[in-house]
């Protein structure tokens, strides 16, 4: 039971991420109807912000106001880039055709790889050992141990998923995005700003995957400019398997892709733990391609 109730909280916690990078795929999806594959790239860049802002910036490690401002300073920064990313590629691209645009974002994920990968330019191919931000203690609740990381991940992701949901369904730009989702024509008509609104909401979006990012490399602390690709992808099968375009499908589907991940890692078959999550993802494009929570839509010619 102890072994049990462990992996369920380290499920739960990874869950949490995958959650925090799927409701980006899944907003931007449900405002644009494409999916943008740089997204993940953005989540590292979330983690190389934080890991500069203790190096360079020189904010302290250890310290709960220091991983705060660090934590802010990544979402700022990725927000501000997804919100330039968007403008500079994609916003040309509206009138577009769908394959038009998924290509321009494995271009775009590519293009920040690349430079990333860059010495001169970016961070340099090699990995980097990611700083405690945070007090670290472990914690014990009768034979479940817990780290105070582990701690500041699950309070972090809550209040994130719950400010999301809070600025989606209690404010005016939030009933704005919902709109623009819905029907973006009848939107524009009624006087919404399109053009701001998809800005913001890749702009959320983004600041959503760089806390990913510190998050993630806070539980396994080394980061590299590739580190994005696989969870990224694994983020998007949950955003597939809980609806795309579906916020309360994506926090469900990380969830559900997070501990089916930690349990398998505990088992016989853990070698193949990525190749079950992709599985997933055939499988709920075979059987449900609209997800758990999403609803198939008939499209008139």
């Amino acid at each position: 039971m102890t072994e049990f109730l462990q992996q369920l909280l380290n499920g739960v916690l990874l869950g949490a991420i995958y959650a925090l990078i799927a409701l980006g795929y899944t907003m931007v999806y449900g405002v644009l109807r494409f999916i943008n594959f740089a997204h993940s790239d953005v989540f590292m860049l979330g983690a190389f912000v934080a890991w500069y802002s203790v190096e360079k910036l020189g904010l302290p490690t250890q310290s709960i106001g220091g991983g705060l401002m660090a934590l802010l300073l990544s979402m700022s920064v990725c927000a501000v880039l997804g919100v330039v990313i968007e403008k500079l590629a994609y916003k040309p691209l509206r009138q577009r055709s769908t394959l038009t645009v998924l290509i321009t974002a494995i271009g775009v994920s590519l293009l920040i790889q690349n430079v990333a990968q860059n010495s001169r330019l970016g961070f340099g191919p090699n990995p980097r050992a990611f700083p405690a931000l945070f007090p670290s203690q472990q914690l014990h609740f009768g034979t479940l141990t817990v780290s105070t990381h582990q701690l500041v991940v699950l309070a972090v992701a809550l209040s994130l998923l719950g400010l999301l949901y809070w600025i989606v369904h209690h404010t005016r730009i939030g009933t704005a995005m919902r709109a623009l989702s819905f029907n973006a024509t009848a939107a524009s008509l009624v006087g919404i700003n399109n053009d701001r609104i998809i800005s913001f909401t890749f702009g959320l979006g983004s600041a959503l995957a760089g806390a990913g990012g510190v998050l993630y490399a806070m539980n396994y602390p080394s980061i590299d400019p590739l580190m994005g690709t696989l969870p990224g992808l694994k983020a998007f099968v949950a955003a597939v398997l809980g609806g795309i375009g579906n916020l309360p499908g994506a926090a469900l589907g990380g969830l559900l892709i997070g501990l089916v991940e930690t349990f398998v890692s505990g088992t016989r078959l853990s070698t193949f733990r990525d190749a079950i999550a992709f599985g997933i993802l055939i499988a709920i494009l075979l059987f449900r391609p609209a997800g758990l929570l999403g609803k198939l839509k008939v499209e008139k010619v």
